[in-house]
């Protein structure tokens, strides 16, 4: 096993370009194995341009080589691909970008392709995801944000870490919001996933991951969950970390 991911919480920091705070991360990364084109999974993008969902893929595959297109890096998305898992098993690096987690596994376990990524990834090929992609690489996505608009024949992910992400964490609501807080909706996960821990990635963090050594980058500390037990802060110093 020879596992390379980096793993972000977030694409876009509020008032930022889209991209633009972990561009320079996504290159570098890239760098260590001379990538010259990833695989998009644009899957999660469902918004992107509500016209269809096809055309919403073609300007979310647009809108990340846009960010990528001066420094040579080509992006081609999975979706214009008629053999998906041949796409896959000859890829150079797999990018997987964020939006809605459900319709993302809802359409890799449509297209039965989790374990053929999975078995890619393991043998060495680079991953990178954001948000819903952060998501993916975990048990589950139990732990995402988002909405079920679409309900995938299964919530089990690309099982390629032994803990959960919880991408975009908030240690308090917005104000005027009387709902649960970020931190009473994992605890809730962990009544019934007493087994697993959760990180809350705030956002302006990432984690990379080399074979069973994981790191947190950034500048922010990340939250580790367990089940009945005080969350503990986890430095960017303290590398690397230990779930």
């Amino acid at each position: 096993m020879n596992k390379n991911l980096l793993l972000i919480s977030n694409s876009t920091m509020a008032g930022e370009p889209y991209l633009d705070w972990c561009k320079e991360i996504i290159l570098n990364f890239l760098k260590n194995f001379d990538i010259k084109e990833v695989l998009f999974f644009p899957y999660a993008g469902v918004n992107i341009d509500p016209k269809s969902i096809e055309i919403s893929y073609n300007a979310y595959e647009s809108k990340v080589q846009s960010v990528f297109d001066s420094f040579n890096l080509n992006i081609k998305s999975i979706h214009h691909y008629n053999n998906l898992k041949e796409a896959i098993e000859k890829s150079e690096c797999i990018m997987v970008g964020g939006g809605n987690t459900f319709h993302l596994l809802y359409e890799l376990h449509r297209n039965n392709l989790i374990d053929t990524m999975r078995d890619k990834i393991l043998s060495g090929t680079p991953y990178l995801g954001w948000s819903a992609g952060a998501n993916l690489a975990c048990p589950t996505i139990k732990t995402t944000n988002d909405m079920p608009i679409i309900f995938p024949i299964s919530f089990d992910a690309l099982n390629l870490i032994n803990f959960q992400i919880n991408p975009h964490y908030l240690d308090d609501n917005p104000s005027n919001h009387g709902g649960e807080t970020r931190e009473q909706r994992i605890k809730e996960f962990l009544v019934v996933n007493k087994e697993i821990k959760v990180l809350g990635l705030r956002e302006g963090t990432y984690l990379t991951v080399n074979d069973d050594k994981i790191w947190l980058k950034g500048n922010k500390t990340a939250r580790l969950f367990y089940f009945y037990a005080d969350p503990i802060e986890i430095n960017p110093g303290d590398n690397p970390i230990i779930i």
